[in-house]
């Protein structure tokens, strides 16, 4: 990816965060993920072997992309930021919200691609609670 690839990726992700924060404040999270994906076009890209790679690699930068900027940047803004990039791209994910008890209680969201995690799933030690 050339810099100018890689200055477009980190505004598509800093305008998908504000979008996530906004869309958070005013609506459940059911809603949100769907506004998200909604305001794109709803065909789904052609399966590829290498789609999951590309989600993936979407993640990292996502992650490395939140990871500098001030706020919220945990798991759910996160997922959702992604689940707003791959909607853009035409994929299909799922965000996932698990929770675990043991040994302190725990919640964590994570985005799949076709059952393959996309973001950390937190080692699975998380119980899925509901998928979006």
């Amino acid at each position: 990816m050339n810099p100018i690839e890689r200055v477009r990726l980190a505004g598509e992700i800093a305008i998908a965060y504000v979008q996530a924060r906004r869309e958070l404040r005013r609506a459940p999270i059911d809603a949100v993920v769907e506004t998200l994906r909604s305001r794109l076009p709803q065909r789904a890209a052609p399966h590829a072997p290498d789609t999951l790679w590309q989600a993936r690699r979407l993640g990292r930068a996502v992650a490395r992309v939140l990871g500098v900027l001030p706020g919220d940047t945990r798991c759910l803004v996160r997922s959702l930021v992604l689940t707003r990039l791959l909607a853009r791209r035409g994929i299909d994910s799922k965000l996932v919200i698990g929770t675990r008890s043991m040994p302190d209680f725990l919640a964590h969201a994570w985005i799949e691609y076709e059952g393959e995690p996309v973001l950390s799933a937190g080692g699975g030690s998380f119980a899925r609670l509901v998928e979006l």
